[in-house]
């Protein structure tokens, strides 16, 4: 039976047999115990299933994880501790010292900071790119030793929308696989495998989980990259800590998946817990309903601010006049997520006093959740970029970050309202 999304966000994951509990429960452990050391010896060369330490994999997160994998459509899953997590193990994965890769420029400033500092002194360098540069442009980054494209579906805080299908063309004709970071959009309103992606990624803490309770992130395989170009030696050649085992030999299409779990989750130990991985399910369950909100939340006050003499511009998709309202339409025909960017007339000291004044909505080092939120990125999430950076990546220093949570949209609009008086 093939059921659609918001039923898989209910009854995917944890299927509970004759007389088990209904809902996924907590194991809280992190060993499990086994009847023969030979069984013990079979799971460390990976020849049978199962789980042999909570570092590497657990039944609670497992379930989470064939969640997320068929609300995506992918063939599975590995969550982590955190996004930036998920985000730094998605280019590991496929890239050491001396290699290269090509990222959108827009991306979360938590996420270009890792990828411009930690990286690079780890020997692996990034060309960032305008996304919206032709395919020829774009084209003209890449270098003989570059593995990967990485964007964001929504970009966090632009709120541009990146065309995943040009993307993915340039992508493959490089023979490289195409990395999008799709966690403002979340597979309810874009499953960006229908356009060519080939791995995604989420930070959970946003949408996923819903309600601020746990950080987490989630790294997703399509299974449809061909990883047997010779380009990609960590997945053709031997693991002599695996006894020799060939990842795309002896995982067939899960060869990227399984590697990024026995490989760097072991090593790294930034796996997620069983008990935020059962937080996380909680809110997948309402996910669909919730995005729904979020999304019809937005609309209205993206309408609002964009009729106000106080706002010099806002950014979201749904307005007519919004440069990726056209591109929207064809990826995001549901809605364009709830967090919209606004700057205020005034500049910096008007945006903070906004934001001061502001009763329903909080100051919060966050977004994405069911709670109405603000922030200024250039004084927070985006500090440490320099001032090139944060034009780069789209942020003025009055750029306010405003993040619809699913109250009545008339409170909140209401609120905006009054911190918008003199």
């Amino acid at each position: 039976m093939t059921w659609k999304i918001e039923t898989k966000c209910l009854q995917e994951g944890y299927k509970p047999g004759n007389g088990e509990p209904r809902v996924l429960p907590v194991y809280q452990s992190t060993t499990y115990k086994y009847d023969s050391t030979e069984h013990v010896a079979k799971l460390f060369d990976l020849s049978v299933p199962g789980h042999m330490y909570s570092r590497i994999s657990n039944p609670t997160v497992e379930c989470v994880e064939n969640k997320i994998a068929a609300l995506e459509g992918g063939i599975g899953a590995v969550c982590t501790s955190s996004g930036q997590a998920a985000s730094l193990l998605s280019i590991l994965n496929i890239c050491k010292a001396g290699d290269h890769f090509v990222c959108s420029s827009t991306i979360y400033g938590g996420t270009l900071n890792l990828f411009d500092k930690r990286l690079s002194e780890m020997g692996i360098s990034i060309t960032f790119i305008d996304q919206d540069a032709s395919e020829e442009e774009i084209q003209k980054t890449f270098q003989y030793n570059t593995k990967a494209l990485f964007g964001e579906s929504i970009a966090n805080p632009k709120i541009s929308v990146l065309d995943i299908e040009k993307f993915a063309r340039i992508a493959h004709k490089n023979k490289v696989p195409l990395i999008i970071d799709n966690t403002f959009a979340t597979p309810m309103l874009l499953r960006p495998f229908e356009y060519g992606a080939d791995i995604v990624i989420h930070s959970t803490t946003k949408y996923m989980d819903g309600h601020a309770l746990c950080v987490g992130g989630v790294i997703v395989d399509s299974g449809n990259f061909n990883w047997e170009s010779g380009n990609f030696p960590g997945l053709t050649e031997p693991d002599e800590s695996y006894h020799g085992m060939i990842y795309t030999r002896d995982c067939g299409k899960a060869a990227y998946i399984t590697k990024a779990r026995v490989q760097l989750i072991r090593d790294f130990g930034c796996y997620m817990s069983a008990n935020n991985a059962f937080l996380l399910n909680i809110g997948l369950e309402t996910l669909h309903l919730r995005m729904e909100r979020h999304c019809r939340n937005a609309e209205k006050v993206a309408g609002f601010l964009a009729g106000s003499d106080r706002i010099l511009s806002v950014s979201y998709p749904y307005l007519k006049d919004d440069p990726y309202h056209d591109i929207a339409g064809k990826y995001l025909p549901e809605g364009c997520s709830g967090v919209v960017s606004f700057r205020i007339k005034g500049g910096r000291e008007a945006a903070v006093r906004f934001m001061d004044k502001l009763k329903l909505a909080a100051i919060v080092v966050h977004v994405a959740d069911c709670r109405t939120a603000v922030l200024h990125p250039a004084s927070s999430t985006h500090r440490q970029l320099s001032d090139e950076q944060l034009v780069l990546a789209g942020i003025d220093p009055g750029l306010i970050r405003f993040s619809v949570g699913i109250e009545n949209v008339e409170d909140i609009i209401e609120d905006i309202r009054q911190a918008l008086e003199d």
